[in-house]
Formats: C-alpha cells, structure tokens, sequence
C-alpha cells in the first residue's frame, strides 16, 4: 500500500514543484516584511502558476494540433486525442506578459515608496504614516 502511495507521489514529481514552489511564494508574500521580499514572493508564485498550467498542457504521445491531408480522397478522421491542446500554453504567454509587467509596475512602487519612507519595512512604513 505504501509502494503504491510512493510510486504515485513520484509519479507527479512535477505537482509537488508546483506546490513547493506556489509555498514558498505564499510565505514569502505573507509572512516578510520587506516590500522587495513580497513582490518577489508574488514572482515566485506567479512563476509557479505558470509552470503548472502549462505542464497540464503536456501529453505523452500527442502531436502538434496541425492537420496533414485534411482534402480529397486521403482525408481521415481526426481525433482530438491524439493532439496537444495549445490553448493553456498560449494563455501561459499571456499570463507571462502580465507577471512581467506587474513585477515591473511594483518595483517601481518599491523605488517610490523608498524615496518617500527611505525603508522598505513594512511596519516602519506603517509607523511613519501613523507619525503623521
């Protein structure tokens, strides 16, 4: 029973990256008080995101969704099981551009806030802005 628990956790060695990775981007956006620290605890989880929905794209044995012969007398039948699903790579692309742009858009936060509070603590920022 426990072989068999064994094979299937190393089986999906993959999903416990995924859930590691999505972890300790939590922790880090949770439990830090540095701003830099939470932002790039938010990259990490983003990163783990897309990492897993784009292995959920995979499959053994699928080939690219490109009909060969679709005309005429050598047209056959297609079935869809035996093609990739190219929509949660293409979203990943996507969703790539976003994590970007927002890790970009909070650093610049991040250079702001220094600028105005010259620290990165959350709790002395906060206490600066009850000072006022």
């Amino acid at each position: 029973m426990m072989g068999e628990f064994m094979q299937a956790v190393i089986a999906k060695y993959n999903y416990w990256i995924y859930i590691t990775l999505m972890m300790i981007g939590l922790y880090a956006m949770i439990a830090k008080n540095n701003l830099i620290k939470k932002i790039v605890g938010m990259n990490i989880f983003q990163t783990a995101i897309i990492l897993f929905y784009v292995s959920i794209g995979v499959k053994k044995g699928g080939t690219l969704p490109i009909v060969e012969h679709g005309h005429g007398a050598h047209a056959h039948a297609v079935h869809a099981a035996d093609y990739l699903n190219p929509l949660p790579h293409v979203l990943m692309l996507t969703a790539i551009v976003v994590s970007v742009a927002t890790l970009g858009v909070a650093l610049a936060l991040g250079v702001k806030v220094y600028r105005e509070y010259q620290t990165l603590e959350e709790d002395e920022i906060l206490a600066r802005i009850r000072e006022k």
